[in-house]
């Protein structure tokens, strides 16, 4: 049976829309729904001799129970016809995601949270979850567009392949074009503070501009080949990557992304390009982590 997608459910509105996402990934996909909803252990002190926290008599269960309910309903009516599955486990979220991540297709999950009791979507346990989930995961925010795009972030290295390929399939399952940007500069975007264009210290610029399309082209072409029917719109901006790759979101209903690229520091599960897209893009964001 093919992986389903699974969702992060933890009754807040952005998980919710979560669902709705997830129900529809699920139903291009042809795979089945599971929504997980995942919850910790009280952390205040419990005095000797107090009788353990229950979850079944302290109200928690008829709260879990009506929260998935309203979630399987939301996703009943984007996918009707997906099979829905529902997960209630006693764990601090992201491990419980981060296991459910090893035989799920696409992790799903809100932006926000509640940020209380049952918290499962806060924002650094999505982005945690996006540098750790073994497989890809698609962080739900801003308003998708679904006449628009598909937006691939290229920045050419080889753990990047496999957002390339993610990309195209998606782009393949939404019957949507891909746009193909690859943000270049020559400066470092640390280091760049001035009103003026550092460009002007490459000896070169149409060599390095060349040098970049190439680039571009050459991490595209196979991918392409393989999916005749996709529309690609090549774009070679020159810019600051993150502000770049930002901007270009506006125009997109999914930016997709490795999860670190070229610049990234050894060991770096995550880079600050991919972080940023995950706080600022003004639509959903895929993050697809390379090879092991």
């Amino acid at each position: 049976m093919a992986n389903p997608v699974v969702v992060g459910v933890d009754g807040s509105p952005s998980s919710l829309h979560a669902v709705e996402v997830g129900a529809y990934e699920a139903a291009l996909r042809g795979v089945g729904l599971r929504l997980v909803h995942a919850f910790g252990w009280p952390s205040t002190h419990v005095p000797p001799g107090a009788p353990a926290w229950n979850p079944a008599v302290a109200g928690v269960r008829e709260l879990v129970d009506g929260m998935l309910v309203e979630a399987g309903q939301r996703a009943r009516s984007i996918a009707p016809q997906v099979e829905i599955t529902r997960e209630v486990t006693v764990g601090e979220p992201l491990p419980v995601l981060e296991s459910e991540s090893r035989t799920a297709s696409l992790a799903v999950v809100g932006s926000r949270g509640l940020g209380t009791f049952g918290s499962l979507l806060l924002g650094p346990t999505a982005v945690h979850l996006a540098a750790h989930a073994r497989c890809p995961v698609l962080v739900v925010r801003g308003s998708p567009k679904p006449g628009d795009p598909v937006l691939l972030a290229v920045d050419g290295s080889p753990a990047g392949e496999r957002a390339i390929e993610f990309a195209f399939d998606e782009a393949s399952l939404r019957g949507a074009d891909l746009r193909a940007v690859h943000v270049w500069n020559t400066w470092s975007e640390r280091s760049w503070e001035g009103t003026g264009d550092s460009l002007n210290a490459v000896v070169d610029v149409e060599r390095h501009r060349e040098a970049e399309q190439r680039l571009l082209d050459d991490a595209l072409s196979p991918w392409q080949a393989r999916h005749p029917q996709v529309a690609v719109e090549r774009c070679l901006l020159r810019s600051r990557i993150r502000q770049g790759l930002i901007d270009a979101s506006r125009d997109a209903q999914l930016v997709v992304a490795g999860a670190r690229g070229r610049g990234g520091f050894t060991g770096l599960l995550l880079g600050s390009v991919c972080q940023a897209l995950l706080h600022h893009a003004h639509c959903p964001v895929t993050v697809v982590r390379g090879k092991e």
